[in-house]
């Protein structure tokens, strides 16, 4: 049986593991020292550096995963029985200029900024760390929890799938996750039980034929009207051969082809993303896009070079682990702080852990109260309400409690 999970009023903490005033204020410096040394997936040395120097000061001992960025840290020890809960965060940046103009903890690395909030994830798991040890230190932690902090998230297929690989989940039986939120106002998660985000695919296309005269197009291979059929025939045909509750979209970011207006090109190039909501059609949509590519590409006696890279499929929470996140809010915030959230057609590498163990992710708030306009994900302005951190920090540690006595 769970803990009460409020008091008499509501958000009125009952359990242990609220923020002293003192680590709330490090926690926000420590993210600003991220946010102004973003690093990029795989590259994330200064950044593991920093989150294992803290816990071990913290007097724990976190593990530099083998391959080389990233580390799991373990808050108390595992004895072989009932499962661990482990917390999840990712820690890499995107490779887009940060474009605050007037921001004291703007990034200081050209092209590069955490525009996605993973130094908050990062942050709150880390803080959720430092509080559980104080806990287990007092004899209040029921049962060992696991901090995950993953490499290149933002490199398909996701970091998260060689953090499986390097066995980080190990002896863990259940897993969370928060992501930033910035249509959520901070003070408040966004829950949904099934899947929560979508898959995502990478598809890039060559096509190749003789070129010549834009004045004898019937003896070329016209690519560039290939191409362009390509771009708006291939979407309409995928829509038709899957279900369209799957939602199946085939979307083109880039298309690049010839480099003079009397020159029909020998090659063509078109890239975009293959997006779904649902898992089953996932696994079929490499077959229905490549076969419709190359439909087209013939019609037009066009030569295609298709790769279909795999990227990570939708996020399902589990409705057990959606509840524990639930019931944690809720001790902490109340009842109205837990509002329902849509799916999204973004992708997230998460996915991969729940492949082997149930979990799920919460959206975290981190929208100023009031402001309806908001700042994008994957914008180069994009910042945060830095009260959220302390929200999802005190979240998790109720979560790792209730968890404990469930």
């Amino acid at each position: 049986m769970s803990p009460k999970s409020e008091a008499d009023q509501p958000g009125e903490a009952v359990l242990p593991g609220t923020l002293p005033e003192a680590l709330r204020a490090e926690l926000v410096e420590f993210r600003r020292d991220l946010h102004m040394h973003p690093e990029l997936g795989n590259q994330e040395f200064r950044t593991t550096a920093a989150i294992k120097a803290r816990l071990e000061k913290a007097g724990l001992n976190p593990r530099v995963l083998a391959l080389g960025t990233g580390l799991i840290c373990d808050i108390g020890e595992w004895d072989g029985g009932r499962p661990m809960l482990a917390l999840r965060a990712d820690i890499d940046a995107l490779p887009i200029p940060d474009t605050k103009s007037e921001c004291p903890y703007r990034s200081t690395v050209p092209d590069r900024a955490h525009a996605c909030g993973h130094d908050v994830h990062t942050t709150v798991v880390l803080g959720a760390g430092l509080v559980l040890a104080e806990l287990h230190r007092r004899g209040q932690l029921p049962r060992p929890v696991r901090l995950v902090f993953q490499p290149a998230e933002e490199v398909l297929p996701g970091g998260a799938a060689d953090v499986v690989e390097c066995g980080v989940l190990e002896g863990v039986g259940r897993i969370l996750a928060v992501h930033c939120d910035p249509k959520v106002d901070a003070g408040r998660i966004g829950l949904r039980e099934g899947a929560i985000t979508s898959a995502c695919d990478r598809l890039e296309i060559s096509l190749d034929g003789p070129g010549g005269h834009t004045a004898r197009p019937h003896l070329t291979t016209d690519l560039v009207t290939a191409a362009a059929r390509v771009v708006t025939d291939v979407p309409a045909l995928v829509a038709r051969r899957a279900d369209a509750r799957s939602g199946l979209a085939v979307t083109w970011g880039r298309i690049d082809s010839g480099h003079a207006p009397n020159v029909i090109p020998q090659h063509a190039e078109l890239s975009g993303t293959v997006r779904c909501l649902d898992l089953d059609t996932w696994r079929q949509a490499p077959d229905l896009v490549v076969a419709a590519i190359d439909e087209i590409a013939n019609l037009h006696r066009a030569k295609s070079e298709i790769n279909y890279v795999r990227g990570v499929p939708p996020v399902v929470n589990d409705p057990a682990a959606t509840e524990l996140l639930r019931e944690a809010m809720v001790a902490r915030r109340g009842a109205d702080s837990v509002e329902g959230t849509e799916q999204s057609l973004g992708g997230e590498d998460f996915s991969w852990y729940l492949e082997h163990v149930p979990g799920a992710m919460a959206r975290l708030g981190v929208r100023v109260p009031g402001d309806r306009i908001g700042r994008d994900l994957h914008q180069g302005d994009f910042d945060v309400d830095e009260s959220a951190i302390a929200v999802g920090v005190e979240m998790f540690t109720a979560a790792a409690l209730i968890d404990a006595v469930d």
